[in-house]
């Protein structure tokens, strides 16, 4: 059976490009680390933002999904699920909340994992919700003409737990014991993790959650901030290009976790330059028109009044959408578009 020996990870030799996104990240965390005691409070607002976006996102790339204003809803709350896809979305949103809340008491083992899972599952009926897979499954691509190909073949059922309490274990090691960078331990065991593919169902949803878990645990807060889901969805190719590159030959050992470690830190470094940009926003006292300006400046090409209201999260709904029509109404944005399709672009 696949082993999960990190030792072998820890003995390699890192390009300039890996090294140098792990350096970058390290900068940006403690940039972040300087924004959050100058601004906790604004900042603060961005938090009920990244959750509405991580819960639309990742259970969009599985092709879950309902209305903005339902998922809303149901993130803060405010309403019940009305079908299975909303009862999903529920799960996810009530297991990202645990997380953000008891992240340091959630230990990083199968039995947590099992748990997580379930309240993934907590608002519909799932006999095997929290509970290993009971039938094999498969990695598989559906192509144009339609036909169908398997990509990569996880592992059994029966061999299933003991290779996640092994996984487990060998990640807690190296953490433990400080011998592996966590940035390269983290993409590592979500890799590993896919490869296994613990369960029948949820099994990409389950390795963002833990890739959050696993960040915050290591002192890596953005995805609080800043949805992660949001930018695996955006670019959801390269997502599942860097795992198939990762891999090939795991079950032999021989596989190279490379492309899906430089994804994955790509997209956290990404993550952190958009804080920053956003906490640009709320440094300094401004009206809502100027400062709906500047967020207008960060934009090239089309943008919706939402993605203003991301950018700006001390601002009322009610003050992007004036500020927006000043703004139109003096030249400096062109209007397209009405309802839900309306779209603004810059003209200088």
């Amino acid at each position: 059976m696949r082993e999960f020996n990190y030792s072998l990870i820890r003995d390699r030799k890192w390009d300039s490009e890996l090294l140098g996104l792990i350096a970058a990240i390290y900068k940006e965390a403690g940039k972040q680390e300087v924004y959050l005691k100058q601004r906790p409070e604004e900042l603060e607002k961005l938090v009920e933002i990244a959750k509405v976006q991580s819960t639309e996102a990742s259970n969009a790339i599985e092709g879950i999904v309902t209305t903005n204003t339902r998922i809303r809803q149901l993130v803060e709350g405010k309403t019940t699920p009305k079908n299975r896809d909303e009862q999903e979305i529920a799960g996810y949103r009530d297991v990202l909340g645990i997380i953000h809340e008891s992240f340091d008491s959630i230990p990083i083992t199968q039995n947590y994992i099992l748990q997580l899972h379930k309240i993934l599952y907590s608002h519909m009926n799932n006999p095997v919700a929290g509970r290993t897979k009971t039938v094999q499954n498969y990695i598989s691509a559906t192509y144009p003409d339609g036909h169908t190909e398997t990509l990569f073949t996880p592992l059994a059922p029966y061999e299933t737990p003991d290779a996640l309490d092994r996984l487990c274990a060998e990640y807690n090691r190296v953490i433990g014991n400080l011998e592996l960078e966590p940035l390269i331990a983290i993409p590592v065991f979500i890799h590993d993790f896919l490869c296994i593919h613990p369960f029948n169902d949820g099994n990409g949803r389950m390795s963002r959650l833990l890739t959050t878990l696993l960040l915050y645990r290591s002192g890596f807060y953005v995805g609080k901030y800043i949805s992660l889901e949001a930018k695996i969805a955006k670019n959801k190719d390269l997502y599942y290009d860097a795992l198939s590159a990762s891999q090939d030959g795991w079950h032999e050992g021989a596989d190279d976790p490379v492309p899906f470690i430089k994804y994955l830190l790509g997209t956290i470094l990404a993550a952190y330059r958009d804080f920053e940009d956003r906490f640009a926003l709320v440094e300094t006292k401004r009206s809502a028109l100027e400062t709906v300006r500047l967020a207008t400046q960060n934009k090239i090409g089309r943008f919706t009044k939402q993605d203003i209201r991301e950018l700006c999260p001390s601002l009322s709904v009610s003050s992007v959408e004036g500020a927006l029509r000043k703004l139109v109404a003096s030249g400096e944005l062109k209007r397209e578009g009405s309802g839900k399709s309306t779209c603004y672009y810059r003209t200088k």
